[in-house]
């Protein structure tokens, strides 16, 4: 069990190596570029290069679940031995799962991500509410007694999706809106910040949340390849901007195989989130 909460050390971590999310996605395009087989082998050693690149230069890795999952039981396996390496190297790891059911089967889900005994466990997962957010109550209750943190997924940067999140909830704001204020309500009272946080994409328009009441973090996907760029950050989450995670990864990860490569890029864009924070 970890000693300290997640919203402690994810605050450490970005106060030591700034604020920067790096996605670890074996896209097989991705794979193609670095000149490696669409196998396990190829899958391997493309996650093993950006954890050994990375891990020791930001805050936060995130693997995408769904591209190890892909190759069976050979891929779960690079995906347990990624998380330990990056984790190693002083990184947390943030895997994307984006899991979202009811009862027993999110306790499961839930025990496979968070528990401390799990080969699979991260500091953190990302998981979808939209079997309403009252469903993620395992997840969230196994996060808080093993230190580990839930990202659940608010008003996301794909296009598809905001019709759903900007519809009218019960309580008369939007549904993105609803989540948020109920990630709000289980931060309430932690220090520095609370270990719920929420995605919300970078493209979003300004304005359309409000996180005042958050008190966790924000991951910020769509940074590079979706269109944000550094400068947008600022406009869209306002006075939240010290809260925000922002995350890219093809930007990054297209410098690769050379590490000293993923490195450069990475440290760039580091470092323009470090400008930003101080402007």
């Amino acid at each position: 069990m970890m000693t300290q909460g997640f919203g402690q050390r994810l605050a450490d971590a970005t106060a030591a190596r700034g604020p920067l999310c790096v996605g670890i996605d074996p896209h097989p395009a991705l794979l193609s570029a670095w000149d490696l087989p669409e196998d396990a082998g190829g899958l391997e050693r493309f996650a093993l290069t950006a954890v050994e690149a990375l891990a020791g230069e930001v805050a936060v890795l995130k693997p995408q679940s769904a591209f190890f999952e892909v190759y069976g039981s050979a891929g779960v396996a690079v995906l347990e031995r990624t998380i330990a390496e990056a984790r190693q190297a002083g990184a947390l790891v943030l895997l994307d799962v984006k899991r979202g059911d009811i009862g027993s089967t999110m306790t499961a889900y839930a025990m496979a991500y968070l528990d401390e005994h799990s080969p699979l466990a991260a500091d953190a997962i990302t998981a979808s509410p939209y079997l309403g957010y009252g469903s993620l109550a395992p997840a969230i209750g196994i996060a808080e007694q093993t230190g580990r943190g839930v990202f659940v997924l608010a008003r996301t940067s794909n296009p598809e999706g905001a019709g759903l999140q900007r519809s009218v909830h019960g309580s008369g704001d939007s549904i993105a809106q609803y989540i948020v204020d109920s990630a709000a309500e289980t931060n309430a009272g932690a220090d520095p910040m609370g270990y719920v946080g929420v995605v919300a994409g970078a493209t979003i328009k300004p304005g359309e949340l409000d996180f005042s009441k958050l008190n966790g973090p924000i991951l910020a996907p769509g940074l590079g390849a979706q269109g944000a760029t550094v400068a947008d950050l600022r406009a869209v989450f306002g006075p939240a901007l010290p809260q925000v995670l922002p995350a890219t990864a093809r930007d990054v990860l297209h410098h690769g195989p050379d590490v000293g490569g993923l490195r450069s890029a990475a440290r760039r864009v580091r470092d323009d989130l470090a400008r930003l924070l101080v402007a």
